[in-house]
């Protein structure tokens, strides 16, 4: 398996995709720094909206009403950042797919995801859920600790995979 994924990543460096990306001056900073703004949007609307799930800050407003305006930034920024973050892939494959760290950033952004996923679908169904209970503002405060920690691992890893095992 790794010596085959070794040479999908060595095919994939000497296409001509790879090379004009990695040849061409301005695309891979022009992409790190969209990556980078994007990686901030959604940082800090996942923030905003855990700090009202915790109940520290926005409580003059709903969590439905808090998460109808932060969602939008979440989600919209998620296929830039899948767009960005290959180009940046096959700009260095080897980097990325054959970092152990890598691996481990996009299964910390999916479990990420279904967390978001899972605060989206309760507020679907009924917009007071998280405010309805003191047992559903427990769970509440539980997935904002759990969404925090995730968002700033994804963060912590993404950085890490420059100082991580790469060929």
């Amino acid at each position: 398996m790794a010596l085959s994924l070794h040479h999908f990543c060595e095919w994939l460096a000497s296409t001509p995709v790879s090379n004009t990306i990695q040849n061409v001056a301005w695309i891979i900073p022009l992409t790190q720094t969209v990556h980078i703004i994007c990686i901030a949007l959604l940082l800090a609307s996942a923030a905003m909206l855990d700090l009202r799930l915790f109940g520290i800050a926005g409580r003059s407003d709903s969590v439905a009403g808090t998460a109808k305006r932060l969602l939008p930034w979440i989600w919209g920024t998620l296929p830039i950042l899948l767009l960005t973050g290959a180009i940046l892939t096959v700009a260095e494959p080897s980097r990325e797919l054959e970092n152990s760290t890598f691996v481990k950033k996009m299964i910390l952004i999916l479990v990420a995801i279904g967390v978001t996923a899972a605060l989206q679908l309760a507020l679907k169904r009924d917009p007071a859920f998280w405010d309805a209970t003191p047992a559903r503002a427990r769970w509440a405060k539980v997935l904002a600790l759990a969404s925090l920690a995730l968002f700033v691992a994804i963060v912590f890893a993404g950085r890490l995979i420059a100082y991580t095992d790469h060929p």
